[in-house]
């Protein structure tokens, strides 16, 4: 048995949902990737996951000079950010923001969908795999 289903070319719905953001960036984070990106040849920076550490996850930051197939694309106040589709569920409504202190300076990733992660802070888990 095979169900119908057609498409109405330029319809539009009543009431859209709004889009979750995929990631959003803090003011020192867009200064800093600002500062990482400029220069003669454009840059951009990807974020993507990777499976280290004990809890399982760890964020990889790369710089690449052009956008992937599926990345998705995150621009805010003239820095584009590309996240990897093998990502985009991890990160999904993330808050990415740069902190230095007298130790360390680094970006640090505010993620709601964290469920835990080890000490040090380096790497998580998330709701989607358990």
């Amino acid at each position: 048995m095979s169900l119908a289903a057609r498409v109405v070319k330029g319809a539009a719905l009543k009431n859209p949902r709004p889009r979750k953001a995929v990631l959003t960036l803090t003011p020192s984070a867009v200064q800093r990737l600002r500062t990482l990106t400029e220069g003669p040849e454009p840059k951009m920076v990807r974020v993507g996951i990777r499976t280290k550490g004990c809890s399982g996850q760890q964020y990889q930051l790369d710089y690449t000079t052009k956008k992937e197939k599926f990345d998705e694309e995150v621009k805010q106040d003239g820095v584009t950010v590309l996240v990897d589709n093998k990502a985009l569920l991890s990160v999904l409504g993330s808050e990415m923001d740069y902190v230095e202190d007298k130790l360390s300076a680094q970006f640090v990733f505010n993620n709601p969908n964290v469920k835990e992660s080890c000490g040090c802070g380096q790497s998580f888990m998330t709701y989607e795999e358990t």
